[in-house]
């Protein structure tokens, strides 16, 4: 998969303060913890000249069900915040998860790759069409999740693909 940009915000350490932050946006019912995080990064890359640099922002998936759930997508959340500060349009409708899968926690790299394989898929396709896209998600570990969704993305004909995400974990 051919990526123009990736970033992680932040660094995850287990027991740390990302790893506070981002338990609070995921299980704790504070998504606004994702968008203050997302304007923060954003402000950031305004601040390294990447103002126009992408036409669409679109959050990884959640299953409905896990949505539904939650009450909300923490990566939508954080997409939010990143086009309040890049002054771009956002959209969780375009890449859809098909069906429900296990989390990744604690899962191999192979496991993790089988686990979202073919899990994703693109709505409208005319929505992505020529588009310069940032995919975004809250935590990168393999990668497996994000080269699974910026697939679909890449078969839909969008002309480029980076990827952000509030944080790496190590």
């Amino acid at each position: 998969m051919k990526v123009k940009h990736a970033w992680a915000f932040l660094k995850f350490r287990k027991s740390g303060l990302v790893q506070h932050l981002l338990h609070e946006l995921k299980y704790n019912n504070h998504p606004e913890v994702g968008v203050r995080i997302g304007m923060l990064f954003g402000k950031e890359l305004l601040e390294y000249g990447f103002k126009n640099e992408f036409d669409l922002i679109v959050p990884v998936p959640l299953h409905i069900s896990r949505q539904r759930k939650r009450g909300y997508n923490q990566s939508a959340k954080f997409a939010e915040g990143l086009s309040n500060s890049l002054e771009i349009p956002w959209d969780e409708s375009i890449s859809i998860r098909k069906r429900r899968t296990d989390t990744q926690t604690r899962k191999s790299r192979l496991d993790r790759w089988e686990n979202v394989k073919d899990v994703f898929d693109v709505e409208i396709e005319e929505k992505v069409f020529n588009k310069r896209i940032l995919l975004v998600d809250d935590v990168i570990t393999t990668g497996a999740t994000l080269e699974a969704c910026g697939h679909h993305l890449l078969k839909s004909k969008c002309s480029e693909l980076s990827i952000a995400c509030i944080a790496e974990a190590q």
